[in-house]
C-alpha cells in the first residue's frame, strides 16, 4: 500500500478529456497500464455535453468546441496535473473548431496538425496536448484485424475482410481517406454486432499498444510526448 501510494506520487499525472465510454474504457484498460510503466498516470475524464444547475452532467460526446474548451479549462485548474490532452475523434468533429474552415487540403496528418497547433492557440496553455484520433478510434482496430474479427466467430470471412481494407492504406489511420467510408462504419457493415465501448477495449487490449504505434504514426507521436513528460 505505502510502495504504490509512493510511485503514483512520484508519477507524472496527466489528465486526458475523452470523448466516450469506449475511449474511456480504453484509457483505463489499455492506455493508462502501458504509460504507468512510463512514469505517467494518466486519468481519464469524459467530456460533458450538457451541464444542469441541479449539478448532474451528463457525459460524453464532444457536440461543440464551447463545450469542449469549458471541459480543458476545468482541467487545467487542477495544479497537480503535469498536462492536460484529449482522444477526439477527428472524424466527424464538429465545424465550431479552431482552424476548421482553414483546415488545408493535404493528407488527413496535414489536416490534423492543423487543427490540433489552432486547438492548442486557441486554449493557449502551456499545459494543454491536444490529440485527435486519425480518422476515429476504431482505426486501432484494424492494426491486427484478426484480434477483431475473433470477437465474432460465426463471421467466418470477417478476418479477411478486414484484412482487405487495411491493405488498401499505408496506416490504419488513414483508412478514411478520399470517398472512403469511415473505419466504424465499416465495421458495423461487416459485424452489425459490434459494440464500440465492449469489443473495441478487448481487440485493442490483444493488439498491444507497441503495435498499434508501429503502424499509427500520429498516435505513437502522440504518446512520445505524454512519454516525455
Amino acid at each position: 500500500m505505502g510502495k504504490e501510494h509512493y510511485r503514483r506520487e512520484t508519477m507524472s499525472k496527466v489528465l486526458i478529456l475523452v470523448e466516450g465510454q469506449a475511449e474511456e474504457t480504453f484509457v483505463k484498460r489499455v492506455l493508462a497500464p502501458y504509460l504507468s510503466t512510463k512514469g505517467v498516470l494518466l486519468i481519464p475524464k469524459l467530456a460533458t455535453t450538457k451541464r444542469v444547475k441541479s449539478g448532474t452532467d451528463f457525459k460524453g460526446g464532444i457536440v461543440s468546441f464551447g463545450k469542449t474548451r469549458n471541459d480543458i479549462l476545468r482541467l487545467l485548474k487542477d495544479t497537480s496535473a503535469v498536462a492536460v490532452t484529449t482522444l477526439i475523434d477527428f472524424y466527424g468533429l464538429p465545424t465550431d473548431f479552431p482552424g476548421h474552415k482553414g483546415t488545408p487540403k493535404g493528407s488527413c496528418y496535414d489536416r490534423v496538425a492543423h487543427l490540433e497547433q489552432s486547438f492548442k492557440e486557441d486554449v493557449n496553455h502551456s499545459k494543454f496536448i491536444p490529440y485527435f484520433a486519425v480518422h476515429e478510434f476504431e482505426a486501432m482496430l484494424f492494426v491486427a484485424p484478426q484480434y477483431f474479427a475473433k470477437l465474432f466467430p460465426e463471421k467466418l470471412s470477417l478476418s479477411d475482410s478486414l484484412f482487405k481494407i487495411k491493405s488498401d492504406f499505408s496506416s490504419p489511420e488513414e483508412i478514411d481517406e478520399g470517398p472512403a467510408t469511415a473505419p466504424s462504419k465499416r465495421l458495423l457493415s461487416l459485424a452489425p454486432q459490434y459494440r464500440k465501448p465492449l469489443h473495441g477495449s478487448i481487440a485493442t487490449a490483444d493488439t498491444g499498444i507497441e503495435q498499434i504505434r508501429k503502424e499509427c504514426p500520429h498516435f505513437n507521436e502522440w504518446l512520445t510526448k505524454l512519454e516525455s513528460l
